[in-house]
This record gives structure tokens, C-alpha cells and sequence, in this order.
């Protein structure tokens, strides 16, 4: 999809398709606490996660779940010295409020897994707005869909997870 052409975007909105924002550290460091508390809410016994002895065989050592990837960027809801509320995938409630879209939904979310993220990681990431539709009107509502592409990375810059999400931006039809 080509920035031009794009029927009553904003500006901005339209300069923001490609660039990379909200790059940004999370709050703590990848923590085996949090590991087990997941692992032992599902009652998943992967040893990766328990057996330190079975991790450095298998993968060099104790590795967090893939699936917790977001969970090391949920905003506490409080921190110290911070003045504004902070929202995790920031770009996706820019959208929401920039082209007047007070309802959405996630409609695809897909993870791409490259290096393993483990205990003690300091992770990065990062959003990319990747497209934004023309105007759609679905059983929802009318609204645009958007494509946000999201990068993980460990504190030597490795890739650990790319995340795709497809997001519907909409307002609902007055009922008669």
C-alpha cells in the first residue's frame, strides 16, 4: 500500500505509515517469578520453564514462555514519577483517536519467534504502522483497518519476537 491515495487520512497519520514509534524499554527485566506464576496458572510443567538441568541442554539455558512476550510491556498501573497513564500498542489508540474511532477490535495477531527471551533480558520494542484501509463498513460498524507490526529485542539488540496485529478502528450505526 503507497502513502498517497489514502482518502481522508490525516496527515500525520498518513507520515506515520513506515516509521518506527513508542521505542521504548520495558519497566522491569524478564523475571522467573513471573515464569512460574504464568506456568504454574496453566498448569504447564514445560521442565524448559522448571528444570534448570533440562534448559541448559535444551535450549542453553532457562527461557520464559513465548507466549508472555507482551506481558514484559504491560504497564504497571502505577510507577513512580510517571504523570500520564501509559497504554500498551500506543499507535493502535492514536488511530482511535486521530480518526475519530471510538470502538475496536483485534481481528489477527501473529507472532513471529526468533530469539528465545530469558531471565534477567531487558527488552525493547517498538510499534510500526504498516497500513491503514480505505473506509469499510462491516457488521460492526464503518471504520478503517490497520496493520501494526511490533519488534522485540533483547539488551544486545537481538530479535526475539516480531508481532503482527490487525486491528479494526470503527463506529457503530445509529439503531433505529
Amino acid at each position: 500500500m503507497t502513502r498517497s491515495g489514502r482518502s481522508g487520512l490525516p496527515p500525520d497519520v498518513v507520515d506515520a505509515i513506515g516509521a518506527v514509534q513508542y521505542s521504548e524499554e520495558g519497566e522491569f527485566p524478564v523475571e522467573r517469578g513471573y515464569v512460574w506464576t504464568v506456568a504454574a496458572s496453566v498448569e504447564n510443567a514445560n521442565p524448559l520453564y522448571w528444570d534448570d538441568d533440562v534448559a541448559a541442554e535444551l535450549t542453553d539455558g532457562p527461557i520464559a514462555p513465548p507466549t508472555m512476550i507482551s506481558a514484559w510491556f504491560r504497564p504497571h498501573h502505577w510507577a513512580p514519577g510517571r504523570t500520564k497513564e501509559k497504554l500498551p500498542l500506543q499507535v493502535h489508540f492514536d488511530l482511535k483517536e486521530k480518526l475519530g474511532l471510538p470502538e475496536a477490535i483485534m481481528s489477527e495477531n501473529t507472532l513471529v519467534f526468533h530469539e528465545p527471551v530469558r531471565p534477567g533480558d531487558r527488552l525493547t520494542t517498538c510499534q510500526i504502522l504498516k497500513s491503514v484501509s480505505e473506509v469499510k463498513t462491516t457488521k460492526l460498524g464503518t471504520g478503517r483497518f490497520w496493520d501494526i507490526e511490533v519488534q522485540y529485542r533483547n539488551q544486545r539488540g537481538d530479535l526475539c519476537c516480531q508481532e503482527s496485529i490487525t486491528g479494526f478502528g470503527y463506529r457503530r450505526e445509529a439503531q433505529a
